[in-house]
């Protein structure tokens, strides 16, 4: 694929904005935040006998691999970990993924077979509660929610320069002209015949004649000068995310039955690049594990929540909000169309 094409090494950023990342035990595969790490950094190979797939390897020489070990018992997405190269450098299929383009991300199909259930199983990045949270799987995207959890930010740092040209063979030297005895004159030059139109064409005397004392012969042409390199062409290491999109803070607390909240818990954040509170509230389903969550703004006099249906503040602002369940008392205190 195009987009791996001339990557050396990338990163990859998944829909809950964190990056794909090798575990120091040399064993697992999270996500997380800091992209800076170089355990976030990955080596594209490409597989000689699959064109266009590829095989990612992390800092610490191992590649990510498709396992068939369950990531929980009874579900059925599998772990994803950090694996060792096959010996004497066999096929393998379960480090060998496909890329398959979408929009301005990818998709990355595993090319191991054997796995329970039919369809193609695409590296996700999990969202959730613990143990789903930052965790890495291939699965079969079945949920329309999590459809985008298999969709990944290709971003470059480091291009794959093309090695140096194989220089010309250099032509056999001529073999030395046979010794001439010592009193033999030596042999007069040939000059070869003139062509046709050479002989037609042949230059008069005038044209032939030495050039008068004051004569100055014309300036040599200046050289052209070379194109200069892209920045992209002049440098074999930056970072280009393939797009990137201004988001807004989204900062909440998960309120209890009641609607009160602990002030001693931690107030949980993320960045949110939605524009409508449909998208928002999918998000926080994601983030939260939440799936009958209502959206609350809560009143700085009075103290009171007050569901949220109308859009979004303008400008990215960041929110503040409370979330509550369906099910909860305090939300069949409000009007409809969640309470009375």
């Amino acid at each position: 694929m195009e987009l791996f094409a001339h990557a050396k090494a990338v990163r990859l950023k998944s829909r809950h904005d964190k990056f794909l990342y090798a575990d120091e035990d040399e064993l697992h595969v999270t996500q997380d935040r800091n992209g800076s790490s170089p355990s976030a950094r990955w080596t594209v190979e490409p597989v000689p006998h699959a064109p266009g797939a590829v095989r990612l390897r992390s800092r610490y020489g191992r590649y990510l691999a498709a396992s068939t070990e369950p990531f929980l018992l009874g579900m059925t997405g599998r772990k994803v970990l950090q694996a060792a190269a096959a010996p004497g450098g066999r096929p393998d299929a379960s480090v060998e993924w496909e890329p398959v383009r979408d929009g301005f991300q990818v998709r990355l199909k595993s090319r191991a077979g054997g796995v329970r259930g039919g369809g193609d199983k695409y590296l996700r990045a999990n969202g959730g509660v613990p143990p789903w949270r930052n965790s890495v799987t291939h699965d079969v995207p079945h949920r329309t929610a999590t459809q985008e959890w298999v969709l990944w930010d290709v971003e470059i740092v480091q291009v794959l320069t093309p090695g140096p040209a194989t220089p010309a063979p250099e032509k056999a030297a001529s073999a030395p002209p046979a010794a001439l005895a010592p009193d033999s004159p030596p042999a007069p030059k040939l000059r070869p015949a003139p062509t046709p139109y050479e002989a037609h064409h042949r230059p008069t005397k005038s044209q032939t004649s030495p050039p008068p004392p004051d004569y100055a012969p014309p300036p040599p042409p200046k050289p052209k000068p070379e194109p200069r390199l892209s920045k992209l062409e002049s440098s074999d290491s930056f970072s280009a995310p393939l797009h990137k999109v201004q988001g807004r803070a989204i900062h909440y607390h998960i309120a209890d039955d009641k609607g009160d909240v602990d002030e001693d818990t931690e107030r949980r954040s993320f960045t949110f690049n939605g524009s409508n509170l449909e998208e928002l509230t999918q998000k926080l389903q994601e983030e939260t594990g939440i799936d009958d969550l209502i959206v609350c703004t809560r009143s700085p006099i009075s103290g009171k929540l007050t569901p949220l249906l109308l859009q979004l503040p303008p400008n990215n602002a960041a929110m503040h909000i409370v979330l509550v369940r369906e099910s909860s008392k305090v939300a069949k205190t409000f009007p409809w169309p969640y309470g009375s």
